[in-house]
């Protein structure tokens, strides 16, 4: 790598829009700070994320901490995932050194470029049967999935779990999670994706086209992961134990509150009832590197898998974009460069 060079090739946002909004360009090559090593992205994944700050929807979200800013974007480069080789240690960097293969999570964005600024304490040494591609699959979604089963569900040994959405990126980790927590789960999903959800350990699978989980609920549910859709708390309620836990992940987009709507009155409603609405949000949490450690355990242990649904070059990213925006794709998006 060629590291007397000053520019990179990323993809910019100047102005919400569109995937016709991201522009590839030429740009200053970004320098490690303290506790931060430069990484030379090999590959990246697109997700919800991704879009959201793309298009500053829900326009509600502009209003709140963390969220995508009022005026204009407030991340130029997105991409929340890296895998890749470190090519640089900022000051006082002891955990990783150059050429160190690496994945994790950029909290500011910056996996759409050629490199990337990451703190160590949001990067994990990258599994060594993993690829590239299967690694950046990972951060993102698998950290999402495990702050939903192990932190906000507490799922264990015997208890069971729907996993509503459970072919998408965070589904088909959670249900792969809650099983290697030894949960009897049961995924929703459609009817393509009945033998992939199956495939990763799931012992019942509900074809969502077919039959609807909560009018045809049959033995309540210790903990719901809910993914995607439109149900409300109060009808999951109806398949939930007395004290059940639903872990809201997201939901069915909207241009100005959805899916921040949805979650919030969640929440708010489980304050009077026995049974919780949790949020399990990873961007932002201290714990980035103690969940890739245990990731990379139970990855390297085959008992977690990332399922990948299509990979694109660099120079198409956009199309990648587009593509994971439509929210059919089973697994993960990825981009190499």
């Amino acid at each position: 790598m060629n590291l007397t060079a000053t520019k990179m090739k990323a993809f910019v946002l100047h102005a919400y829009g569109s995937p016709d909004a991201l522009e590839l360009r030429q740009v200053d090559r970004p320098s490690p700070g303290p506790g931060e090593v430069l990484v030379r992205v090999r590959a990246t994944s697109v997700q919800p994320w991704d879009w959201h700050y793309m298009r500053g929807e829900p326009y509600i979200a502009r209003l709140m901490p963390g969220g995508p800013a009022l005026r204009g974007p407030a991340i130029s480069i997105l991409g929340a995932d890296v895998a890749g080789e470190v090519a640089e240690a900022g000051p006082g960097v002891t955990e990783f050194g150059p050429g160190d293969l690496v994945y994790g999570m950029p909290p500011n964005g910056g996996g759409f470029g050629e490199y990337a600024c990451v703190p160590v304490s949001e990067l994990a040494p990258k599994p060594a049967s993993l690829s590239f591609e299967e690694a950046a699959a990972v951060p993102l979604a698998a950290g999402t999935a495990l702050l939903a089963v192990r932190d906000r569900g507490r799922v264990g040994p015997g208890q069971r779990v729907l996993v509503n959405g459970a072919s998408g990126g965070v589904g088909t980790f959670a249900v792969q999670l809650a099983k290697a927590y030894g949960a009897h789960v049961t995924g929703v999903c459609s009817t393509g994706n009945v033998d992939l959800v199956r495939s990763l350990g799931a012992d019942e699978v509900i074809d969502y086209r077919e039959q609807d989980f909560v009018r045809d609920g049959g033995e309540p549910y210790d903990v719901i992961v809910y993914n995607a859709g439109r149900r409300s708390f109060g009808e999951c309620r109806k398949v939930l134990t007395r004290k059940g836990v639903c872990v809201m992940v997201g939901g069915a987009a909207g241009r100005w509150v959805q899916p921040a709507g949805i979650v919030f009155t969640a929440v708010l409603r489980s304050l009077f009832t026995s049974q919780k609405a949790v949020v399990a949000e990873v961007v932002g949490s201290k714990e980035t590197r103690r969940n890739l450690l245990e990731l990379s355990a139970l990855i390297e242990a085959g008992r977690v898998r990332p399922v990948i649904d299509r990979v694109y070059p660099f120079e198409e990213l956009p199309a990648a974009v587009r593509y994971q925006e439509e929210g059919h794709a089973p697994g993960k998006v990825v981009v190499t460069l």
